[in-house]
């Protein structure tokens, strides 16, 4: 089974990303650096789930906030001088493409979603009433 590029890249930035976060100073790495490496690490798990999940969008949007979390982290590594502007851009653009990937795989189920529900709708009965003839008082 070939991998989801999402999931190839996320796997990728964690290879890259977590040596250094790892070299951060303790004062930092505790904190900071281990919320960065259990989010990544967080995210890779849940989108693998994601992938054999029959209802995909609610698991998917939650981890569109995760991934906004982590560049918010990422950007305070590198206002704390923490990371070098070169490896914060790296970053950043690893986690763009990320969040390309993820709001494409989240507008495809979306969109599935409103074509099994249009589907629904249609295949549904209609309980009304029949309407009642009225004998007209007509010759025939």
């Amino acid at each position: 089974m070939k991998e989801l590029p999402i999931i190839q890249k996320t796997y990728d930035l964690i290879k890259w990303y977590v040596p250094i976060l790892n070299r951060l100073p303790r004062d930092h790495k505790f904190m900071l650096g281990d919320r960065i490496i259990k989010s990544l690490y967080g995210l890779l798990e849940k989108l693998i789930i994601a992938r054999y999940l029959t209802e995909k969008l609610a698991l998917l949007e939650t981890l569109n906030s995760q991934l906004d979390l982590l560049r918010y982290q990422t950007r305070l590594l590198l206002d704390f001088e923490l990371i070098s502007r070169k490896r914060y851009q790296h970053v950043a653009k690893i986690l763009t493409e990320i969040g390309r990937d993820l709001g494409g795989w989240i507008k495809q189920q979306r969109d599935k979603q409103s074509v099994q529900n249009a589907r629904i709708d249609q295949k549904t009965p209609s309980y009304e009433t029949p309407q009642k003839s009225v004998p007209s008082n007509r010759p025939f």
